[in-house]
């Protein structure tokens, strides 16, 4: 017993060990193997055990030894992100956003394809038939394939790649990860799109530098992911986050997960919109482009419908910042576009009703941050050692 538990407690040093040297290098850049060493608190032989380890599986390249006053320096060592690519798949209602990127969620193509249908087997099929169109698109033909992410609404359970349940898509219990793998023969990965797009700030984003953080989304849906100390959190079941799902008017709109008066109900993109087409009498066909040029003229009803969006969201989201305490919020999806008309109140509420000061909010104005995001849900298995998957 004594020899299993040593065996077990070495296997978890060493995986504790890559995930802080690859982190680091992750937010600083190359290092030299002694300045890992002195940034870590790891011995030397350690960190040349853990980096022999990684270069040999292709994660780590070393760099060249610079002559200096003092004579040679010490060769570097690097993440190697251009050793491999990963695939993300942004599922929508109608159609899904595929990107082929890097190690470090740069995208080097992508395509939107329409979903002829919702039922698991024909998204599971889509999915199979664009990943080597992707790959090809990305025209690097040494890179290794580490992965797939696929990012979609719902409660997933991550461990498994399972949605447990999608009330845009009707499903329940679906293991899309092991569906996609069977096909492809590579790892898959399963996320709640606005956890994907939480890890990719995290990883590579606005929120790169931060431990605690709120990542909200307002587009289709309004979801409200959390950072914690660097691991995001999901809740016992996988539904944490699911913020647009605060009650906002009793009996009020219909919600798409079978309750009436939610807030997203009131205050997601498409419901805002519906909102000032009801207060202007403008045609329902007038989207987003036809609501920023209101609000750039003027138009009271826009400004109005902005304003009491703003302060509801913002006013809620105090509470729950209230409760996390975090660093930043990060903001994406859809309604960023409609910017200071929007997130002045939010903002302005979010202080008025801080316990303290209220944390920043920043913006991600980027359009393929989405994509980007279930890509790097491939990246994260390289950082989180926890994560598992959909296995081909």
């Amino acid at each position: 017993m004594s020899d299993v538990r040593t065996k077990g407690d070495q296997s978890t040093t060493r995986a504790m060990n890559r995930r802080l040297i690859l982190n680091l290098l992750r937010r600083e850049g190359a290092k030299s193997r002694a300045e890992i060493a002195a940034a870590t608190g790891l011995s030397p032989a350690a960190v040349t055990f853990v980096v022999s380890d990684l270069i040999e599986e292709g994660l780590l390249i070393e760099g060249q030894s610079v002559a200096g006053a003092q004579g040679r320096r010490p060769i570097p060592v690097a993440i190697d992100y251009a050793g491999g690519v990963a695939l993300g798949f942004k599922l929508m209602a109608g159609s899904v956003e595929c990107v082929v990127t890097d190690l470090e969620t740069t995208p080097l193509a992508s395509l939107r394809l329409p979903l002829p249908a919702h039922d698991p087997d024909t998204i599971a099929e889509a999915l199979a038939a664009a990943a080597p169109k992707l790959v090809a698109l990305a025209n690097r033909p040494a890179a290794r394939l580490a992965g797939i992410g696929i990012a979609m609404p719902g409660v997933i359970d991550n461990q498994r790649a399972v949605c447990v349940r999608s009330n845009r898509y009707g499903w329940d219990n679906v293991p899309l990860g092991d569906l996609v793998a069977s096909r492809i023969g590579v790892p898959v990965w399963l996320e709640d799109d606005t956890n994907a797009y939480a890890i990719a700030q995290q990883l590579f984003g606005l929120g790169r530098h931060y431990k605690t953080m709120g990542v909200l989304a307002i587009g289709v849906g309004v979801a409200c992911s959390l950072v914690l100390d660097g691991k995001l959190y999901r809740g016992a079941h996988g539904a944490a986050g699911k913020f647009g799902h605060f009650p906002h008017m009793e009996g009020g709109r219909p919600c798409e997960c079978g309750k009436r008066g939610c807030l997203m109900s009131y205050f997601s993109e498409p419901a805002m919109l519906q909102t000032w087409h009801e207060r202007s009498g403008r045609p329902e066909t007038d989207g987003r482009a036809e609501m920023v040029a209101a609000i750039a003229a003027g138009d009271k009803a826009a400004h109005s419908v902005m304003r009491e969006a703003g302060e509801t969201l913002g006013r809620h989201l105090a509470g729950l910042m209230n409760v996390i305490d975090p660093e930043v919020i990060v903001v994406g999806g859809e309604a960023v576009a409609y910017g200071d008309a929007l997130f002045g109140p939010l903002r302005a509420t979010l202080e008025r009703f801080a316990f303290r000061q209220a944390p920043p909010v920043l913006l991600d104005w980027e359009d393929d941050s989405w994509a980007r995001g279930a890509a790097a849900l491939v990246t994260q298995k390289l950082f989180d050692f926890e994560t598992t998957a959909g296995n081909a």
